[in-house]
């Protein structure tokens, strides 16, 4: 076995070995290139061309399938303290007027200060709004479409008593 063929192999046992100690997608593109660069060895082709085959393939593995694997990996990730926040659905519980900097809503039973999204726009207390963003410890919120199309409809008076 050739010296380089045994640094290749070095290379992808640490590489493999960082991924597996680390879990994030970190170094297993350096194990692809150093197997390219393993298999390059075997065919005593000369040193420049397996760095340039392990560079060229760490680097087309991270580009092209990080993406994909990215994606994959994190699609059961659970969002969590303040990011778990936005488009959730919040009641204002104190107007908020962008202009006077006041306003408070309430989720999930937990009062948070607020502001609207857009700063010309007040919002009444008991308005159902939405979380667009968190900016700091406030939220910025938006009045949810849903909730004001059910406020605008008008009453069938179905559910009116008669005298």
């Amino acid at each position: 076995m050739s010296e380089m063929m045994i640094v290749w192999l070095v290379i992808l046992i640490v590489a493999i070995g960082i991924e597996v100690g680390t879990l994030g997608l970190t170094s297993i593109w350096f194990a692809g290139g150093a197997l390219t660069a393993v298999i390059a060895a075997a065919f005593s082709l000369p040193i420049w061309l397996q760095v340039m085959l392990f560079l060229t393939v760490s680097l087309l593995l991270m580009v092209f399938t990080r993406p994909i694997a990215v994606k994959y990996f994190n699609k059961d990730r659970v969002r969590t303290n303040v990011e778990s926040m936005i488009g959730r659905q919040a009641i204002v519980i104190s107007e908020i007027d962008n202009l006077q900097g006041i306003g408070q809503v309430t989720v999930g039973g937990q009062e948070w200060s607020a502001r609207s999204e857009d700063d010309g726009q007040r919002m009444s207390v008991g308005t159902v709004v939405t979380v667009a963003a968190v900016s700091g410890v406030k939220l910025i919120v938006r009045e949810d479409p849903q909730m004001r199309k059910l406020a605008d409809k008008p009453n069938t008076g179905a559910d009116q008593t008669t005298n």
